[in-house]
């Protein structure tokens, strides 16, 4: 199945006129999974006709104003429209205090169900269709980037399956990749199914240049990464902890990505994302500038 994701936010730390702050929808069956929450967030949610009281999960990278401003809001919202889930927030040590703070300082209408993960490394949910996992970043304040997994599946190949006319519970054990006996014909489970690869997303937004980069990505059948600057600004990249175009294109050419989306875009490059766009393109070919509001599904 297509897994839609949808780019809400896509500045860098100030907004532009056509740039709102960083933020990210990943959709896949019952989950509906928020990649950071800049201010405006639920605005753009709002645009595309999208209902934030289907959200299931916050993935937040780092306490940056320009990634979580929107929180706030977005939970006010939630709680006058009688969101009746439980939100799931995962960021980095220290996001209890901050989600303390941020609600502390208005007055809140209402009531809101939610869990607060810190995370690290390694596996930080998982159940039988997808796991998402995280890996620490350099940015100046605790950050984290986090992949997207979808698992393998076995699946039947149904042009084969229709040749002998199979029904009930016995496709159930071919699925299971039991060999069964119909009509008093062996049938071998091998010659009927096949495994059908998962998807991995990954979300690298703001870091330095660190082994991490490379190791979460790894694999990635899309890659969303911040892409602040370009080698013209190299020295600036290092000194506030962000990536440059080349940077983004290296990891995942390293990483053995398939595609590369640049997000989290500067001012100084409004309406010249071009120079972004051919700087990657030179280290690896299949790259993207992400737009507000623009929709994909891999």
């Amino acid at each position: 199945m297509k897994i839609p994701i949808t780019f809400l936010g896509t500045s860098q730390a100030i907004p532009t006129d056509s740039r709102n702050h960083t933020s990210i929808l990943l959709q896949y069956k019952n989950e509906n999974i928020l990649v950071d929450c800049g201010e405006g967030t639920q605005r753009q949610f709002r645009k595309l006709k999208l209902n934030p009281c289907s959200l299931t999960r916050l993935l937040i990278t780092h306490w940056h104003g320009d990634h979580i401003l929107g929180i706030p809001g977005l939970l006010q919202t939630l709680a006058l429209n009688g969101y009746n889930r439980k939100l799931e927030i995962y960021g980095p040590k220290g996001t209890k205090f901050y989600m303390e703070k941020i609600m502390s300082m208005f007055v809140f209408i209402g009531k809101i169900n939610y869990e607060i993960h810190e995370v690290l490394s390694g596996k930080i949910f998982e159940n039988k269709d997808f796991y998402i996992e995280t890996l620490p970043m350099i940015h100046g304040t605790l950050c984290q980037s986090y992949s997207f997994v979808q698992k393998e599946k076995i699946r039947i190949n149904k042009s084969k399956l229709s040749k002998f006319k199979l029904k009930g519970p016995i496709i159930g054990q071919l699925a299971q990749g039991k060999d069964i006996v119909w009509n008093g014909k062996k049938i071998k489970a091998k010659d009927l199914i096949y495994q059908e690869q998962g998807k991995k997303i990954t979300f690298i937004l703001d870091t330095g240049i660190n082994k991490n980069c490379v190791e979460i990505a790894k694999n990635s059948d899309l890659l969303i990464s911040e892409s602040t600057y370009t080698k013209l600004e190299a020295e600036e990249a290092v000194n506030y902890h962000h990536l440059t175009a080349h940077d983004a294109a290296e990891i995942a050419k390293k990483s053995n990505s398939k595609k590369l989306i640049l997000t989290h875009i500067s001012q100084r490059y409004d309406h010249k994302e071009y120079l972004i766009s051919q700087e990657a393109k030179k280290v690896f070919k299949n790259t993207t500038i992400a737009e507000d509001l623009m929709k994909i599904e891999i």
